[in-house]
């Protein structure tokens, strides 16, 4: 497989890279309601930034398995007239897992709280020591490690089911590929900095594309 709003800049050259992750995504281009595909864009990616279900930007766009896109490719980020989103025709009750199967990505003071009303990114941010390990908050497949989403910063989104997924960002270090399988605790960044704080990680969790606040889950 071959994007989002900007609360922090996080200039590229104050990433240490430790692992042979592709660098120099280019920054998301188009409207609200449609996105035009540059090299090194993934699905998974555009979706996060216009916070959407991937399914749905498929289904939209006439994408199949394995959701290949390409280089000036322009996806429509509505759907067409007359056709509804899958996730709203086929609406699941929501299903809040146990909290004993979630776990903090690290130990730290939450110095930014959830704010639903935010019109940027909408999850929480952690204080840590610059360079301490991001830990996965439940097993899945890494769907995004990169750079390539304005105001996340190195950034790793982990897809943990079809319901729901986790977003790291602010990292210092990627330490996980796209396609890895990790395991709940993993080791999959190095905190970095935001324009606030020296040491921050920003976390989200989100449920069908669509931002949900990570204290009613983690324990």
């Amino acid at each position: 497989m071959l994007g989002g709003c900007s609360e922090f800049d996080y200039p590229a050259d104050r990433a240490v890279r430790e692992s042979a992750i592709p660098t120099g995504r280019a920054a998301p281009t188009g409207t609200a309601d449609a996105y035009t595909v540059r090299e090194g864009d993934t699905l998974y990616q555009i979706a996060f930034g216009a916070g959407l279900d991937f399914r749905d930007i498929a289904q939209w766009n006439d994408i199949e398995p394995p959701y290949m896109i390409y280089p000036g490719q322009s996806l429509q980020l509505r759907p067409p007239q007359g056709r509804q989103s899958q996730t709203a025709a086929t609406p699941a009750p929501v299903q809040r897992p146990d909290p004993s199967t979630w776990q903090w990505p690290l130990e730290g003071e939450i110095v930014r709280d959830y704010n639903p009303g935010s019109p940027g990114k909408r999850g929480i941010g952690i204080a840590a020591d610059p360079g301490s390990p991001v830990l996965a908050a439940a097993a899945g497949e890494v769907v995004y490690s990169g750079n390539g989403l304005p105001g996340y910063g190195n950034l790793v989104i982990i897809q943990h089911n079809a319901r729901y997924l986790t977003a790291y960002g602010y990292n210092r270090a990627l330490l996980v590929d796209e396609g890895a399988t990790v395991a709940q605790g993993e080791t999959i960044a190095r905190v970095g900095a935001s324009d606030a704080r020296p040491g921050e990680l920003h976390f989200e969790l989100r449920q069908r594309g669509e931002p949900v606040d990570p204290g009613d889950y983690l324990p």
